[in-house]
């Protein structure tokens, strides 16, 4: 892979983890525009490694949207209130606390779900910036944690992959905001009335064929995803404990450990993520995020 830069080539060297998921990918400035050759070949990257990581980044906020903007059409949250000013795409995740109020929205202790399967506009990927990593004992907190849907998919029961081919999801955005207000120290609120309009519950295939590597896989998560349409109540539930069960088991899984001045793409067809709350109140993160919608690969973002 190679930047042309000026009219000058510079090495690209993409890392692979070795593990189910992952790479990093060093000799890239996201501050500016990628050629178009150079962009073609980090989304190859992006879908064969699931999650990418673009280490030592100096970056603004509307730096990240610009970047992520070359990956597709952005979101503005539904959720609101924790957005860069002047950049409503650009949405803060912390854990701090200014003036009584709290600096951003706070990611932690999630639990495995993939961004924006509540959506009739799926995402894409998530960008992420990180500006402040909390550290203990000079170890870095607060991994983001994946797993990898390609090799969950391939990894189910033949009768079973035939069972539910062509089945669909129910996935309920209020199910993921619920959980998260219960947790302590969330600040969140209640979806308003116009927010639970904005987000109605909606389905999509049980397994999609991925755009960038053509391969299955499997499209359900424990956060948002309620119910199979075509099975009964009782086979649902235990089809999707089963499914939730199988696809979050450690030979799924990987954790990106953050350092200050990351930059983490990864993509919500191929994978579901969780943010682990293992960090204090005292230790701060700051984190900058935009969600890269699906439009790009699907009518509307709907597959």
């Amino acid at each position: 892979m190679h930047e042309e830069d000026y009219g000058v080539k510079h090495e690209v060297k993409v890392r692979p983890t070795g593990e189910t998921l992952g790479a990093t990918i060093e000799g890239l400035d996201l501050s500016k525009p990628l050629p178009a050759n150079v962009l073609a070949e980090v989304m190859q990257a992006l879908g064969k490694y699931g999650v990418l990581r673009f280490p030592e980044q100096h970056l603004q906020g509307k730096d990240l949207k610009q970047f992520s903007l070359q990956l597709g059409d952005l979101e503005i949250n539904v959720a609101g209130g924790f957005q860069e000013p002047g950049h409503p795409e650009v949405m803060i995740l912390s854990n701090m606390v200014e003036n009584g109020k709290p600096v951003g929205l706070s990611d932690a202790g999630q639990d495995w779900h993939t961004d924006m399967s509540y959506s009739r506009q799926i995402a894409f990927a998530n960008v992420l910036y990180g500006i402040k990593i909390p550290r203990r004992d000079g170890r870095a907190l607060g991994n983001t944690e994946f797993c990898n849907m390609h090799a969950a998919y391939d990894g189910l029961p033949g009768e079973m992959k035939k069972k539910l081919d062509g089945m669909t999801v129910l996935h309920d955005f209020n199910k993921f905001w619920e959980l998260m207000r219960g947790r302590e120290g969330s600040g969140r609120a209640p979806l308003s009335d116009a927010q639970r309009k904005a987000k109605p519950p909606v389905s999509h295939p049980i397994f999609l064929t991925h755009p960038i590597t053509a391969r299955k896989v499997l499209y359900a998560n424990p956060g948002y995803s309620i119910r199979i349409n075509e099975l009964s109540e009782k086979e649902s539930e235990e089809t999707l404990a089963f499914l939730f069960a199988h696809q979050t088991q450690q030979k799924y899984r990987y954790a990106n450990r953050w350092e200050e001045r990351d930059v983490l793409v990864w993509e919500d067809f191929g994978t579901i993520h969780n943010a682990i709350p293992d960090y204090l109140p005292h230790e701060h993160r700051l984190i900058k995020r935009c969600q890269v919608m699906a439009t790009r690969f699907f009518n509307s973002g709907e597959p």
